[in-house]
């Protein structure tokens, strides 16, 4: 497990002197992240919250370049992966996995986020030397970032990089889905870091110049580039709510909700929450995570917005009445989310989806039981996939009669009527693609049905 032959060795970099002038901690807390995601399979969210005790001592700069090499590590892993399988004589063995983590965050920094060659090698070096495990390898990593910043460039830009860095079983369910144009339309997508978006309770073009952002076709508000939420104008006040364009569209499917009780089903994060009761609607939101009812809590309280609150499992749940309107956001794989989650491939599997599938369809099959006669319910999954997408909705209609598809028209959506008719598919439902409003930044991959209850 040597560098390959062939190369002049290079002379090592001269020892780190001091950790807190190197950056080696913002590196070592990045390592630490993308092991979490890679290692013990949590999502790089939940990362950032289990490495709180590395993170939290650092300056606001370190740990946004922190996430940031971890981000990017992540978003760019296939192509990295495949860059040191060309430079290693044999995969690393499993004591020395670390130093592949420490290799791929030096990579990231090197070849897609612009950091200064010595910075990120004597960095990587650094932190190498920090662990047992790792410091006897400590040469190789110097050998190998180097080499990496001497002919990485070359050899990325010959890649194939919306193939490479996205996972076979992904690859294969978008082509079928959508073809091979879409498809690398898609991961390509995933390949840049997504915009902010903001719902507001009112005046989006006030907002916006308020923001300094834009406002979509959709109504949202979107910044160009990111920003510390909490900050802004506006947040403490509660003119506003972080939330993803395409994730602000199926609560519009509802239509005009104003006085009347909307069943909100696994309502966490809690967007189309604030959004249905932003709108004067009697929001009953459901979802049996106590802590994340505690943040939808939060976030209304801070929006000045008032909803009811269950915790509760839909499954088992059981209302004491039935509901004009329902909108049901189904657990999913969540990849259309891969472009602000980069995390989400690397965790999910084809087998997963299976499982998903059939949770989503009881679930849909159990909220309808809550819809009233003549009520309106929509179905809505943050995934790329058919299977749990469309494939429901066409399951569910083969199988009951009392039930029919509401086709939405871009008019619905919002006033651009051109721009948002290619989110609607043929069968009238909304289907976004993160390549998507590609010009404008792209969109999370979203599918919406709107279902009928018939009398």
């Amino acid at each position: 497990m040597t560098d390959k032959p062939g190369k002049k060795k290079q002379k090592a970099p001269a020892p780190v002197k001091s950790q807190q002038t190197s950056g080696v901690p913002a590196r070592v807390a990045a390592h630490e992240l993308i092991a979490r995601v890679l290692f013990d399979r949590i999502s790089l969210d939940e990362a950032l919250i289990a490495c709180e005790p590395m993170l939290g001592p650092l300056e606001t700069r370190d740990r946004a370049f922190a996430r940031a090499i971890a981000a990017t590590s992540l978003r760019r892993l296939g192509q990295i992966e495949a860059l040191l399988a060309g430079f290693l004589d044999k995969p690393l063995p499993e004591r020395a996995k670390r130093a592949g983590i420490i290799l791929i965050a030096a990579a990231a920094e090197l070849l897609f986020l612009g950091v200064k060659p010595h910075a990120a090698v004597n960095a990587a070096v650094g932190a190498a030397a920090l662990d047992h495990k790792t410091r006897p390898l400590k040469n190789l990593v110097n050998a190998i970032a180097r080499r990496i910043d001497r002919e990485g460039k070359e050899i990325v830009e010959a890649q194939d990089a919306e193939k490479l860095n996205t996972p076979a079983w992904a690859w294969e369910s978008w082509q079928n889905a959508y073809g091979e144009e879409t498809a690398r339309a898609i991961a390509s997508a995933h390949l840049k870091e997504p915009p902010l978006d903001f719902s507001v309770k009112e005046d989006a073009k006030g907002w916006a110049a308020r923001l300094e952002g834009t406002v979509l076709p959709t109504g949202s508000v979107r910044l160009a580039k990111t920003a510390a939420v909490e900050k802004l104008p506006g947040f403490k006040a509660g003119g506003w709510w972080v939330q993803d364009a395409a994730a602000a569209l199926p609560a519009k499917m509802l239509g005009d909700v104003k006085g009347k009780d909307v069943l909100d089903l696994c309502a966490a994060p809690g967007g189309k929450t604030a959004q249905l009761a932003a709108a004067g609607a009697h929001v009953t939101a459901i979802d049996k995570s106590a802590s994340r009812l505690a943040r939808i809590r939060e976030n209304l309280k801070r929006l000045s917005l008032e909803a009811e609150l269950i915790g509760a499992d839909a499954l088992r749940w059981k209302p004491e009445r039935s509901y004009p309107l329902i909108l049901l956001d189904a657990p999913c794989s969540a990849t259309g989310t891969a472009r602000r989650h980069p995390d989400v491939l690397h965790l999910k599997s084809a087998g997963d989806i299976a499982k998903l599938a059939d949770l989503q369809f009881r679930l849909l099959s159990k909220a309808l039981g809550f819809l009233a006669p003549g009520g309106t319910l929509i179905y809505c999954t943050c995934s790329l996939e058919e299977a749990e997408g469309p494939a429901q909705i066409e399951k569910l209609l083969r199988n009951r009669k009392d039930i029919a598809r509401l086709p939405i028209a871009p008019g619905e959506l919002g006033e651009d009527t051109d721009a948002l008719a290619p989110l609607i598919t043929a069968q009238g439902d909304l289907r976004t693609l993160p390549a998507h409003f590609e010009s404008l930044g792209g969109l999370d991959g979203f599918y919406a049905a709107r279902l009928q209850k018939l009398a």
